[in-house]
């Protein structure tokens, strides 16, 4: 049995209180809440010999599932490393308090400084809202870091110069941006952004890239890649668990139809295994920008800055 570990993607809701201009959620059918029965059974399921880390995400908002503080509380006392990701619109003094120490890193998706910019992107939310719980974020953890996802478009790369000066302003330094716009099965050509672009406004502006972050080791990438009939490296290395419970194919496949199984019938190894010897499935993968992401030179760079931050650190 091939021994590798992956990232998770945990959704304990596939409903938001946002419209995004980058996520098309209007391909989720059927938008849901995750049950009590369902989160303690992905628990389980999420163990330290398959997961190095679990990111709290997934196409909904988490702050927004009417158990959010129990559910925090759970993960806090997990083996496993647990990150919440959030548009920050909901968060107040006492989920910020909460989340102290439970969760390993807090990440706000922030897209600009400028509200005009800020309300076309981040559809639906209260930008100065949004800024008073970034500035609120900041001062009270004491024990959990707390990091701003930029956003990758045109528009709000324009911006970003003042975006920044703001965030700093304010005490922010863990400032982030992925060096893909995700191109979810082509819903998002018309916003396409080269990654070598991208990469050159990581390095201008000294964030930190989101490249790494779903790596656990070397040697993990390359069981999964040799033990994966699709070797897609961004795939391979991230399990979905939707908020109906279910192991989904990608975690791209925004509609949530192309699953490996429930978690109530497969153990998550059972479920690794199962994806192992899965083909690519066209309507997700023909016009996804992922797959062919990482080609050579591009693996080799990106696995000596690991090797070199590892070093470092």
């Amino acid at each position: 049995m091939s021994n590798y570990r992956v990232a998770v993607n945990f959704e304990w809701s596939s409903k938001c209180n946002a419209r995004c201009a980058m996520c098309p959620r209007t391909m989720i059918e059927n938008p849901q809440l995750m049950t009590d029965e369902t989160f303690y059974k992905a628990l389980d399921r999420i163990n330290p010999k398959d997961v190095f880390r679990t990111v709290l995400a997934g196409y909904g908002e988490p702050t927004t599932h009417p158990r959010f503080m129990e559910y925090v509380s759970a993960v806090g006392e997990h083996p496993v490393r647990f990150d919440l990701v959030t548009n920050g619109e909901l968060l107040d003094e006492e989920k910020i308090r909460h989340l102290d120490g439970k969760i390993g890193l807090l990440i706000l998706s922030f897209s600009s400084i400028d509200r005009a910019v800020y309300e076309s992107v981040h559809v639906g939310l209260d930008h100065e809202r949004v800024k008073e719980n970034i500035v609120l974020a900041q001062k009270t953890f004491k024990k959990t870091p707390f990091a701003i996802s930029l956003t990758p478009l045109a528009e709000c790369i324009e911006t970003l110069p003042e975006t920044i000066e703001w965030l700093k302003g304010q005490g922010v330094e863990l400032l982030t941006m992925s060096p893909t716009l995700y191109n979810r099965a082509g819903t998002m050509e018309e916003h396409h952004q080269a990654t070598e672009k991208l990469r050159g406004v990581i390095k201008r502006y000294k964030l930190l890239s989101q490249e790494l972050d779903f790596i656990p080791s070397v040697m993990d990438i390359f069981l999964q890649t040799w033990n994966n009939r699709f070797r897609c490296m961004p795939r391979n290395t991230d399990l979905f668990i939707t908020a109906g419970g279910d192991y989904m194919f990608c975690y791209n496949d925004i509609t949530h139809k192309n699953t490996l199984g429930s978690i109530n019938d497969l153990s998550m190894r059972e479920a690794l295994k199962k994806r192992e010897k899965s083909d690519p499935i066209p309507e997700i993968c023909d016009g996804c920008n992922m797959h062919n992401r990482y080609r050579f030179k591009e693996i080799a760079g990106v696995f000596g800055k690991y090797v070199k931050e590892r070093m470092m650190g």
